[in-house]
């Protein structure tokens, strides 16, 4: 089972898509077995490279306040019958994501991209961490194991910039509109943080696919 994620790590809902998936792979005993390879798509491109208050943002993009909180709190009842618990009042500010998607894009060339993901997602929802620095980023992969020095190095130059914006162009080909959004063995696709049987009847039908294929080769 080959599985991409399209996703944001400013998303809580792929946050919380991340911990059903997981579920779901050790329901169907995947868990050691499904490589996850992790796609960039920016919910917020045109983000102000310094970011944004979080809170001036969020209320102008869901109409007020009221709105935002109701928005926070449908997450927070979701994250919390996954184990997660969001911590939105330590968040001050909406980052750009673009680097923190080109971080991803190095982990998996250094075979950690899911670790290098879910610290990212960790540090911006339970611990309020900025997302958007480079020097955050760099700290942030450096807890994951990877080096510092080489991390900000590939942070303060332009690689992968092509890259991440090539994947994320695959995305909106693909006709993805919001994440997450899951593939699964390049054939059957899933869209938004759905319950982890719901990915477990998508593993059959893609394994089904597969069958398939071959029986008419």
């Amino acid at each position: 089972m080959q599985i991409e994620i399209y996703s944001d790590v400013v998303c809580p809902w792929c946050f919380v898509g991340k911990r059903r998936l997981e579920r779901a792979l050790e329901t169907a005993g995947y868990a050691q077995q499904a490589p996850i390879a992790w796609r960039p798509f920016q919910l917020n491109p045109t983000m102000p490279k310094e970011g944004m208050d979080r809170r001036v943002y969020l209320e102008a993009k869901f109409g007020g306040a009221e709105a935002r909180r109701a928005m926070e709190e449908r997450v927070a009842k979701a994250g919390e019958a996954d184990g997660l618990v969001f911590a939105f009042d330590r968040i001050e500010r909406t980052p750009n994501t673009f680097d923190a998607h080109r971080l991803i894009w190095f982990a998996g060339q250094q075979g950690c991209q899911d670790e290098v993901a879910e610290a990212l997602f960790h540090s911006y929802f339970m611990n309020g961490r900025e997302i958007g620095s480079l020097n955050s980023l760099a700290e942030i992969a450096s807890d994951c194991g990877l080096s510092r020095e080489e991390v900000e190095r590939f942070l303060a130059s332009d690689r992968a910039v092509q890259e991440v914006q090539t994947e994320e162009a695959i995305g909106h080909r693909l006709g993805i509109r919001g994440v997450p959004y899951f593939i699964l063995n390049g054939s059957t696709s899933i869209s938004g943080a759905q319950r982890p049987d719901i990915f477990v009847s998508a593993f059959q039908q893609a394994e089904d696919r597969i069958v398939k294929r071959k029986e008419g080769a």
